[in-house]
């Protein structure tokens, strides 16, 4: 069973980085979290802004600690916007219901963890965790 490691978290911040630069995009920050929430990896490219690390942490914890992509918890919000906002008070601030939030799942469909990604619009955060998540043989759902 694959397990989130340092050396698959830096494929993940390499793909995802790869991702952005084929697209032409911003530069990007991209973490990777544990099933738990906790970091196990961050970088910011050069140019990303420095507050950029608490908007992808709070892509990805929203997305682990509800088990769901953050896209699907910002069509939530667009429903019951009061659930959500408190859920952001629940988890400290830690929790962003925007694209760029991925799960990361192994072979058997367990979440092993989640990835959030920031930097250029929601929707292409999303298109490079993804392509992160799939450079280190995981499945991602975003």
């Amino acid at each position: 069973m694959a397990e989130l490691n340092l050396v698959k978290c830096r494929k993940i911040v390499r793909g995802a980085f790869e991702k952005g630069r084929e697209l032409n995009l911003k530069p990007l920050s991209v973490v990777v979290l544990d099933s738990g929430g906790n970091v196990l990896a961050f970088e910011r490219q050069d140019g990303a802004s420095v507050g950029r690390f608490q908007i992808a942490d709070g892509k990805a914890n929203a997305a682990v600690m509800m088990g769901v992509p953050s896209s699907a918890l910002m069509e939530r919000a667009e429903q019951q916007a009061y659930f959500v906002g408190a859920l952001s008070g629940v988890y400290s601030g830690r929790f962003i219901p925007v694209p760029g939030g991925a799960l990361v799942k192994d072979n058997k469909g367990l979440v092993k963890g989640a990835v959030g990604v920031t930097g250029d619009t929601s929707e292409n955060d999303a298109l490079c965790a993804i392509a992160g998540i799939e450079a280190a043989a995981f499945t991602a759902e975003a």
